[in-house]
């Protein structure tokens, strides 16, 4: 009887013990759960995911909509919210890798790659798990359903993109270089894996692969362009100081140096800024070792201009230059009539965008204006192309002259600006040749057979290197 009375009462105090070790497991798992789900989220932002999948004007987080103006024409972003009904919620973590990866939605659809996937791919299968989790327990599901992106034939065909894929994708991983420090490795993975600068940044081919011989030496985003970010002393960035890279990064804006616009701003603002200072110090660890990629270039392209000293001279003008008269009266309120700027808007001189071996920044800021959110704080320029809100809409004659006024004064001289240069800036940049081959005025129907062609002609070229042949 007493050997029964004594289990009888720790009966009571072993309960006890299970159901604290219970809760205390759960608890950790909670905590656990938790903490993946956050850093599933950082990584969303180092992807800059948002930036693309968020429509602008508040629209619902990751529920798609914005609009990708490409050389081929626009692509929508889809909803990749938990929405079983519009977004990703019936994806398992295979179906999202291989879309993520791959570029092959879980209908079997390739994707465009505007969604870098040739970039992704190098993700780790750790942070691809913490990637899936933060997006299906993260993010509110919502249940919008975007437009389809419709673009012109051939390129409406989505299984022509197997082609394209087997030329310029690949299936490698990310694999850390032994003789560098785990800091350049950790810069490497975010700059052409997570953060996929190389797919801006390095020059494209006729049929828009990477020339990753070239890599980050500069690359045509349709109107705008992605400078030389090498460590080149002239072309590239080789005379930026480390804290002003990380600045640049961390703000867009670094005085006497750049100022971020068009998809740059948008990357600083969705990613850049809210990278830790380590990961931050790891890009531009890695970019400083990075081949430099010399360009034929005299000087750094912010280290042109100085101050214009015409104003008066040009006041008494009867017919000032045509440029001047611009920028006179839409440009010299806010950047000062010598081009100097002031706290709020910077110098027109020792300026990247007016310093660079293109227009195209110059011209695109111009017509789209500026806007970025950096550290609270709102930095904007109105548009003054014809389809801006501002009160000043300019034609593209008057854009190309005062173009030419801020070149000739306060930038690369060298350069002239048309009035069919903005036009083509305007409309969303040069087509590149694969862009060209497929109007129908030009090849009709037989553009298929020639886009395959050419597709089949190189991927026999490259099987034939790689033999020895």
């Amino acid at each position: 009887m007493k050997a029964r009375k004594v289990r009888q009462c720790c009966l009571p105090f072993a309960l006890s013990i299970l159901m604290s070790a219970t809760f205390s497991a759960q608890a950790e798992d909670a905590a656990e759960s938790a903490a993946l789900i956050a850093k599933g989220k950082y990584l969303a932002i180092a992807a800059d995911c948002g930036a693309c999948h968020t429509a602008p004007n508040q629209g619902k987080e990751m529920s798609g909509g914005y609009i990708i103006s490409s050389p081929l024409g626009n692509i929508v972003a889809s909803n990749i919210t938990p929405s079983k009904t519009a977004g990703i919620g019936d994806y398992s973590e295979q179906d999202f890798v291989k879309a993520v990866r791959s570029g092959i939605n879980k209908q079997g659809q390739h994707l465009y790659p505007a969604m870098p996937y040739t970039s992704y791919v190098k993700i780790s299968d750790a942070d691809m798990h913490a990637l899936y989790v933060y997006f299906m327990h993260g993010v509110k599901a919502d249940d919008n359903v975007p437009p389809a992106t419709d673009l012109p034939f051939p390129f409406n065909i989505r299984s022509s993109m197997f082609f394209w894929n087997m030329l310029f994708a690949d299936n490698k991983p990310f694999i850390p270089a032994k003789d560098k420090s785990d800091v350049v490795n950790r810069g490497d993975y975010l700059v052409n894996a997570l953060a996929h600068c190389d797919t801006c940044h390095t020059p494209r081919n006729a049929l828009m692969g990477q020339n990753n011989a070239q890599a980050l030496s500069g690359g045509s985003l349709g109107s705008w362009y992605a400078p030389n970010i090498t460590p080149d002393q002239q072309a590239g960035i080789g005379n930026w100081s480390d804290a002003q890279i990380a600045q640049y990064l961390k703000t867009g804006h670094v005085a006497g140096k750049a100022q971020a616009a068009g998809p740059m701003a948008e990357a600083v603002e969705h990613s850049l800024q809210h990278l830790s200072d380590d990961d931050i110090n790891a890009i531009v660890a890695y970019l400083r070792q990075i081949p430099a990629v010399t360009q034929a270039t005299h000087s750094p392209r912010d280290a042109l201009g100085k101050p214009a000293i015409d104003e008066a001279a040009l006041r008494a003008v009867k017919n000032p230059d045509a440029g001047w008269q611009v920028y006179a009266s839409s440009c010299a309120n806010c950047h000062q009539a010598d081009g100097a700027g002031n706290h709020f808007y910077p110098s027109l001189f020792h300026n990247t965008a007016t310093g660079a071996p293109q227009a195209d920044n110059l011209i695109a800021t111009i017509v789209y204006g500026v806007h970025r959110q950096a550290d609270g704080k709102d930095v904007v320029m109105p548009a003054f192309g014809p389809d801006g809100l501002f009160t000043d809409r300019l034609s593209d004659r008057q854009i190309a002259d005062v173009s030419n006024y801020v070149l000739k004064n306060f930038g690369n001289a060298q350069l002239n600006v048309t009035p069919e240069q903005v036009k083509t800036v305007r409309e969303g940049g040069q087509r590149p040749l694969i862009a060209r081959l497929s109007q129908p005025a030009v090849w009709g129907g037989g553009a298929v057979v020639v886009i395959i062609l050419l597709v089949l002609l190189v991927s026999i070229s490259r099987k034939g290197k790689k033999h020895g042949a």
